[in-house]
């Protein structure tokens, strides 16, 4: 190979890639603008959304309250919650601190218009929330946090020990989204090259959709955390972004070659 050839690589290193994105709305939308970016072919397909809580009318009075002032923080700790801000409107006022548990996390409050106040800076986790909150307020504060309704209460639990007076409200319940046939056929026959493995949720979905993922398609998780459960399922990953963003788990599907197609026959 040439210089030549070798200098022109870097510009678009997923040129070729087609890349499943498995949640849509605005986080879809600016991770398919990054793929486009570095020449992939993004493939929008949701494979999980959230459903209404069964306690709706809780929910809408932790939103009325929330609007209303009576929070110091306010606790997101997935994308979804985000959705569901969003669809219901939520308003934070702004003296209402905003945390959120990762910067996958962080981009979907701020595509939508939200502010951020605080991703934790090692530990993307729930219990990594929680110990920087309880480091930076020292007094007792009043905290709305906003969960699914199958999330261990690992927040809750940590900033109450604390002393702190915190409202747990379950937002959604996350369920899974059919994908056409036609995805599901790409998927079979390896017309994918890539799927992003973005949560647990997403996983499972991803064991449930697609039974019989060719060995060339590449499984890239958004962190260990993500990985760890896509393997408890079987899923077998092959990248683990260094860090919990949409940025890292590009870069590194990109920094992997273009598996070859199904349909070439090896020796």
């Amino acid at each position: 190979m040439n210089s030549a050839s070798l200098q022109s690589q870097p510009a678009k290193p997923l040129a070729g890639w087609r890349v499943l994105v498995p949640r849509g709305g605005p986080w879809g939308d600016g991770v398919a603008a990054t793929l486009r970016a570095q020449g992939a072919t993004p493939v929008i397909a949701p494979l999980i959304n959230f459903a209404p809580s069964t306690d709706e009318a809780t929910l809408e009075q932790a939103l009325a309250d929330l609007a209303a002032g009576v929070f110091d923080w306010l606790t997101v700790t997935s994308a979804t919650t985000v959705d569901v801000l969003y669809a219901y409107r939520a308003q934070i006022p702004a003296e209402t601190k905003v945390a959120a548990v990762g910067e996958t996390t962080s981009a979907a409050l701020t595509a939508v218009g939200y502010k951020v106040d605080l991703v934790p800076d090692d530990d993307n986790s729930a219990a990594g929330m929680a110990d920087q909150l309880i480091g930076l307020e020292t007094e007792p504060r009043d905290v709305l946090t906003l969960r699914s309704e199958i999330a261990k209460p690992v927040l809750t639990e940590r900033l109450s020990a604390a002393g702190h007076r915190v409202r747990s409200v379950v937002a959604y319940r996350t369920v899974g989204v059919p994908v056409t046939e036609k995805i599901a056929e790409d998927v079979r026959s390896g017309r994918i090259n890539a799927i992003l493995v973005t949560s647990g949720s997403v996983a499972e979905q991803v064991r449930e959709q697609f039974p019989d993922i060719p060995p060339a398609t590449v499984l890239a998780a958004i962190g260990p955390r993500t990985a760890e459960d896509a393997r408890r399922l079987g899923l077998p990953v092959n990248v683990v972004a260094s860090e919990q963003t949409v940025a890292a788990l590009i870069r590194a599907v990109s920094e992997l070659a273009l598996p070859h197609s199904t349909d070439e026959t090896v020796p």
